[in-house]
């Protein structure tokens, strides 16, 4: 499955941008889906992630809780993510990745997925 990530862009502390994962190639509706984020100079680290099919698992990162959201539309065979009061430290380049095994496990861990999108640069101004 090809992934690409959009919806990136430049916004001052406190607006919101909504970025989509949108996939080719096959139905994203079977894989579990993890945005993930890498600032200059820092490792990737987890965002977000949701379960296949109805997504009806959802995990966040403690540091997006209760300001971004995930979901995911299969009939348009995309994955957003929501991003609401946005933070400077919130800058990064988002990805989003498809897991490769039908399990939820190692959700958290982007080892654990077999593709990724190009990334989409968020930039958050103070």
């Amino acid at each position: 499955v090809q992934l690409q990530a959009s919806g990136g862009g430049l916004v001052q502390a406190g607006g919101s941008l909504r970025l989509s994962c949108q996939a080719s190639g096959r139905t994203l509706s079977s894989y579990h889906i993890g945005w993930f984020r890498q600032a200059p100079g820092k490792e990737r680290e987890f965002v977000a992630a949701i379960s296949r099919w109805s997504g009806g698992t959802i995990d966040y990162a403690e540091f997006v809780k209760g300001r971004f959201t995930i979901s995911r539309d299969n009939a348009k065979n995309t994955v957003y993510l929501q991003m609401n009061s946005l933070k400077p430290e919130d800058t990064a380049v988002y990805y989003c990745a498809a897991k490769g095994s039908p399990s939820y496990n190692g959700i958290y861990y982007s080892s654990y997925y077999a593709y990724w999108g190009q990334g989409t640069q968020v930039t958050v101004s103070s």
